[in-house]
């Protein structure tokens, strides 16, 4: 392989509400007996879930599979409100890793609905958070992700609103929004965009490289929409090869010239850099292509929090020490992928 130059993108990797869910699972492996479960892939991406199976996670597709009694995670990406309820029925402890942003939209959602709006969702189908954004007022959402989709849609009597899955290429989002309007003139649209600033700062990174790559390499799993996304979008570029990959060992051996790296919002530091020490380079010799910095920071849902401060207490008791003096536990410090590393370690 002879690469002249590494570029990588910045941001990449892991979002505030992937940090927020793998860190989440990662304190329950640590308070519960094994199994621990979790409704659905925590989050799209196959080392992120095989370093979780390794620890004792056991993840489902229906949540009647896990056992009466039993801790329970809920993805990322959404659940449905039956989903949710029937977790909580089950008398385990439930944590509902959602991330905000897909929260967002189940609340507008259900509030459009409720004020008898049709709604427009532009969404993949099939994918887990289009299942339970849809699932919240499942006889008022519409699903749709083309132009040709929304011009087959009935002539509503009633006010449409227009809403979209978060993880959305901003190319693929913008036409499909175009056409809706012009549909319905008078549609309702969300004051903030529902497209995440996560993949959309990915995205204008990916841009800003683009033109100066021979190739781009995209790292994450292929049920990753986001990833995808990129990969589409590196293309619509015009780069002239684009490789989406799992993993360094897919990496071909006949790369030249300039290679772009980014990584979708489920995949983690560790990958990126083996796929960059698999190009012959390292940190000190890549360029990094900066578009922004990312602060964003979604703490664990409460009553997790809550289980992690009792925790402390109780280790704190357990050592001898004061718990009045205490230092306070800083998930916010703690990059989620030094706590997948860690999981190895358990």
């Amino acid at each position: 392989m002879d690469v002249d130059r590494v570029l990588l993108a910045e941001p990449r990797g892991f979002c505030a509400g992937v940090e927020m869910a793998i860190k989440a699972l990662a304190w329950m492996v640590r308070a519960f007996e094994p199994p621990v479960y979790c409704y659905h892939e925590i989050v799209h991406n196959k080392l992120v879930v095989d370093r979780f199976r390794d620890q004792g996670v056991v993840f489902v597709d229906d949540i009647d599979a896990v056992p009466p009694g039993r801790p329970v995670m809920l993805s990322a990406h959404g659940s449905a409100p039956d989903v949710v309820e029937a977790a909580r029925a089950g008398g385990g402890y439930v944590v509902d890793a959602v991330c905000p942003l897909v929260t967002k939209v189940h609340h507008e959602v259900k509030v459009r609905a409720g004020k008898g709006y049709r709604i427009v969702y532009v969404g993949h189908e099939g994918h887990e958070e289009a299942v339970g954004t849809m699932a919240v007022a499942p006889t008022r959402v519409h699903r749709v992700e083309s132009e040709a989709e929304v011009a087959a849609l009935p002539a509503f009597d009633e006010p449409t609103a227009l809403l979209a899955q978060t993880t959305l290429s901003h190319r693929d989002w913008s036409s499909v929004r175009d056409a809706a309007v012009e549909r319905f003139p008078d549609m309702w649209l969300p004051g903030r965009s529902d497209l995440c600033f996560a993949t959309t700062n990915r995205q204008t990174a990916l841009l800003e490289m683009a033109p100066r790559c021979d190739a781009i390499v995209v790292i994450g799993s292929a049920n990753s929409s986001n990833t995808m996304a990129l990969a589409k979008l590196a293309s619509e570029a015009g780069c002239p090869r684009v490789l989406r990959l799992n993993t360094a060992d897919e990496l071909p051996d006949d790369l030249t010239g300039t290679v772009g790296v980014t990584a979708g919002a489920s995949a983690s530091e560790e990958l990126v850099e083996a796929v960059v020490a698999r190009l012959g380079h390292d940190r000190s010799t890549v360029e990094s292509v900066r578009v922004t910095d990312e602060d964003e920071y979604f703490p664990p849902p409460r009553n997790l929090r809550d289980l992690i401060a009792s925790l402390d207490v109780v280790a704190t008791l357990t050592l001898g020490g004061s718990v009045p003096d205490r230092p306070g536990a800083d998930d916010r410090a703690l990059p989620a992928s030094e706590v997948l590393s860690s999981l190895t370690e358990l």
